[in-house]
């Protein structure tokens, strides 16, 4: 670098010099001598010329021929199209004429269904491009009809049934009314319940009867079967053929691959050779085109085009060997001036300042960064000694000391920090690196020194400092615990106030939060759906890089958000990890832990109330059922008594043997353990228990539900009908809530058609259970009860799930709000709805949902309160 930058300075000083005239300018002269004249150009500029020549001679020839072969292809394509075309109309009027003859015969009765239903066989048999052939009479009825057996059972047309497609009928009309035999457009016809179609063509022959119109003879061809058996196997196979709609889509056949879009634009490659005719006496509705295959080998595939490349390639190498020599030549000359140039831009184009120093400390050398730097000239700095003037007066004597060190080589190879003023005066901060100045001959020459502007980036590092300072002031001043530990380390690297308040400066703090927030993750999902794809289903770990994270931190990489309780500080805690990179670039995990205690014993506090009031709904349910479990009862009750009293008289007139004896104690048995039922199915609903989520058959709610919820509606006399869908899922849920709100539901459906004062034939009530599906929750099981009551009135319906709010006069109007409370804690929704039959009102519907697969809920919540007062 030394060295260029030597040979760069007495280059520059010898043009300077020339331009001022001090000293002949031998350089320019010598640059003058060996600039290119005329000549040279010519002879530069000929070869190449020569060759663009032959090169285009050669070209043109070859496109000349191309262009014969192909229009020949062009022809043979037109030619065998229409010979193709000529094949299939010959077919299509042969079939129609047949047709016709048939029709005819139809119209002077001399053919009757049967005689009809044999000769459309015959012909569907003999042609195996017509598909169908059908009589229709004048009322668009089918008389008769004779399908292939090889088209579907759908294409199959009963006698008497119309005609199924708009097209046909509006054919039909036209027939009618010219009297003409006419053909179709194309018809696609779907198959299956897929998308598949076949492509038919119809044709429809007039029928008579004497002078009045008597109906048509419909034949369809099978669009793919024309194609098949009407294009001769020549043309077939020498050409991609297929037939057209007058939209371009095609009907049946092929088509040539399309070439690569890059290919298209290579002049010597043609396009594909097709031709378009339309089909008579279809007329433009129905189009053959058929593309030719590539058969012929092109110019690139001919011997005689690689012979005349192999000569043009060497006519054109020695040609451009030539060429390349003088181009050296000219080359050769303009090197000097070419690397002049490339130095002084180099040189310019520097932002970092360079000063050279003879070995007595006299300045030799400047570079213009250097002098936009200080402000100072070039001629005003060169041969100055120290001090120079873009020393500070404050620094002059540390700046003679560096100079000292500098010129003694004492200098530190890291550079050093100073402070420069320019010549207005303004101080800027400058590093400058000082390395020896060798010559060509490899001797040091004196002391090459390079200055970098660094007052921006001391600024930026202040304000870094400053901007840290604040943030960790931020951080030290939060009420959370804050803390980074890198991945498969000890190391605390970071750790605010609290923390450090909380568990000291240790990492194993750190480390224990984050175990625990994994135990809490892995054991908070319900049983039987641990392991699943509920929620993001993305990695905590995406896109980090995977042979950084330790396995031991595998463990709990899926802990970004958890409640934990910390017995030593007798707080819950919420702590939330993320994973980022520290600032020697390790991959670490930072923690934040937040007191949650008072929003946990609020929510417990809220729980406990919820269960409370829960307790007390059912209760209430209870107590409003009074009489009718009464009448449940006293029926099994009573039964025991007569059975007991007609026991007693028959033994004690002995009167009854001891099969008698056995079977009426059976019976008196199963009444006792009747009423046992009721009495403990009862208590197992109004028994106040602790929450209990569990996978529960929906068959058993709905008994469970069924067998309390038949005594009130006995009572009131109103039928109770259900609809269970087979193979309903388990739900993970609490059952006796559940069972809760059936009841409830089913209650306020006998009440409201007690209270509607419906005759016995309309009172029933019915409860569904089916699985449907809701948009962004997926598959859920719905229960739906539905009365014949009166309904609710608009008013009643906006305030229907209010707390407190009720329609009964003795109501305290918690049912339902506490049953649609119940669903949400479920994640499900409720709703109600009137029923009408026009503008009368029928009854009123119910409805609940339950997700099939639970969300997460905290199973760490139970006896949290607990903990905390202990």
């Amino acid at each position: 670098m030394t060295t260029g930058l030597n040979e760069a300075t007495e280059l520059q000083a010898r043009i300077a010099q020339a331009r001022k005239g001090t000293r002949p300018n031998g350089l320019v002269r010598w640059w003058r001598s060996q600039s290119p004249t005329r000549q040279d150009r010519f002879a530069l500029i000929a070869p190449l010329a020569a060759v663009a020549v032959f090169l285009m001679a050669i070209v043109a020839s070859f496109g000349y021929l191309r262009l014969e072969e192909m229009s020949r292809e062009q022809e043979a394509v037109q030619r065998d199209v229409e010979y193709a075309q000529q094949r299939l109309r010959l077919r299509l009027l042969e079939r129609q004429e047949q047709l016709q003859r048939l029709a005819a015969d139809i119209s002077n009765k001399q053919v009757d269904i049967e005689d009809f239903g044999e000769q459309a066989f015959a012909l569907v048999d003999q042609y195996p491009e017509l598909r169908a052939i059908s009589w229709i009479d004048a009322r668009k009825r089918v008389r008769a009809s004779h399908v292939s057996p090889s088209l579907p059972r759908s294409f199959v047309r009963k006698d008497g049934e119309g005609l199924r497609f708009a097209e046909t009928d509006a054919m039909f009309d036209v027939v009618r009314d010219v009297r003409q035999t006419m053909y179709s457009q194309p018809i696609a016809v779907p198959v299956g319940l897929g998308s598949a179609t076949i492509a038919l063509l119809q044709i429809q022959v007039p029928l008579s009867d004497a002078a009045r119109f008597a109906g048509v003879l419909l034949a369809e061809y099978q669009i793919e079967g024309l194609l098949r058996y009407g294009i001769p196997a020549e043309v077939e196979a020498k050409y991609a053929v297929a037939l057209l709609n007058d939209k371009g889509q095609i009907l049946a056949g092929n088509t040539s691959r399309a070439r690569s879009s890059a290919v298209n634009f290579l002049p010597w490659i043609a396009n594909d050779n097709e031709y378009e005719v339309p089909i008579s006496p279809v007329g433009n509705g129905m189009i053959l085109r058929a593309q030719a295959y590539r058969t012929s080998l092109g110019v690139i595939g001919s011997t005689l085009f690689w012979l005349v490349l192999f000569l043009s390639c060497m006519t054109a190498w020695l040609l451009v060997s030539s060429w390349r020599h003088t181009r050296r030549r000219i080359q050769t000359q303009a090197a000097m001036l070419q690397e002049t140039n490339f130095r002084r831009a180099m040189e310019n184009s520097m932002l970092t300042g360079m000063r050279a120093l003879d070995m007595q400390g006299r300045i030799s050398y400047v570079n213009p960064a250097f002098c936009q730097m200080t402000g100072w000239s070039e001629a005003e700095l060169l041969g100055l000694t120290a001090p120079f003037p873009y020393w500070p007066e404050d620094d002059r004597e540390l700046l003679a000391s560096r100079l000292e060190e500098e010129l003694s080589g004492r200098s530190s190879p890291g550079g050093f920090q100073v402070r420069v003023k320019r010549k207005d005066g303004a101080i800027f901060d400058a590093r400058m690196y000082v390395s020896p100045l060798v010559d060509g001959k490899g001797v040091q020459s004196g002391w090459m020194t390079s200055m970098t502007d660094i007052t921006e980036p001391n600024r930026v590092r202040k304000q870094l400092s400053e901007s840290y300072e604040r943030f960790t002031t931020v951080l030290e001043g939060l009420d959370a615990s804050v803390s980074v530990a890198p991945l498969g380390g000890d190391e605390l690297l970071f750790a605010n106030k609290m923390y450090r308040h909380w568990f000291g400066s240790v990492s194993s703090e750190h480390l224990r939060l984050v175990e625990e927030a994994g135990r809490v993750d892995q054991t908070s999902a319900p049983s039987g759906f641990k392991d699943s794809t509920l929620g993001d289903s993305v990695d905590a770990l995406a896109g980090l890089p995977a042979e950084a994270i330790a396995s031991a931190e595998l463990a709990t990489a899926k802990s970004e958000n958890a409640e934990i309780f910390i017995a030593q500080l007798n707080k819950w805690l919420e702590v939330r990890s993320r994973y980022l990179n520290w600032t020697d670039g390790r991959l670490a995990q930072m923690v934040i832990a937040t007191d949650i205690t008072p929003r946990r014993m609020a929510e417990d506090l809220a729980a406990l109330q919820a269960e409370k009031a829960q307790s007390a709904s059912r209760l209430i349910t209870m107590g409003e059922m009074a009489s009718s479990v009464a009448h449940e009862l006293n029926q099994p009750l009573t039964a025991i008594s007569n059975y007991c009293t007609g026991l007693i008289g028959r033994i004690q007139a002995k009167q009854i043997s001891e099969e008698d004896m056995l079977l009426a104690l059976e019976k008196t048995a199963r009444q006792a353990q009747r009423a046992g039922q009721i009495i403990q199915r009862i208590r197992s609903f109004v028994k106040r228990s602790a929450p209990n989520r569990t996978a529960t058959e929906v068959s058993h709610l709905v008994s469970e539900a069924l067998e309390l919820a038949e005594i009130e509606l006995r009572r009131r006399q109103v039928r109770l009908s259900f609809d269970l869908a087979p193979r309903l899922p388990s739900l993970h849920v609490d059952p006796i809530l559940i069972e809760q709100v059936l009841v409830n539901l089913l209650k306020n459906a006998a009440e409201s058609i007690d209270t509607a004062g419906r005759p016995s034939h309309k009172r029933s009530v019915k409860l569904q259970v089916y699985l449907a599906e809701k948009e962004g929750v997926g598959e859920v099981v719905e229960f739906t009860v539905t009365d014949t009551g009166k309904g609710l009135a608009p008013e009643v319906m906006q305030r229907l799930f209010e707390a407190f709010f009720s329609t009964k006069a003795e109501g305290m109007g918690i049912g339902l709000n506490l049953c649609r409370s119940i669903v949400e804690s479920h994640q499900g929704r409720m709703q109600a709805e009137n029923l009408y039959n026009g503008d009368e009102v029928m009854g009123c519907q119910f409805s609940f949902w339950l997700p099939r697969q639970p969300v997460l809920f905290d199973g760490g919540r139970t006896g949290s309160f607990a903990a905390l007062q202990g």
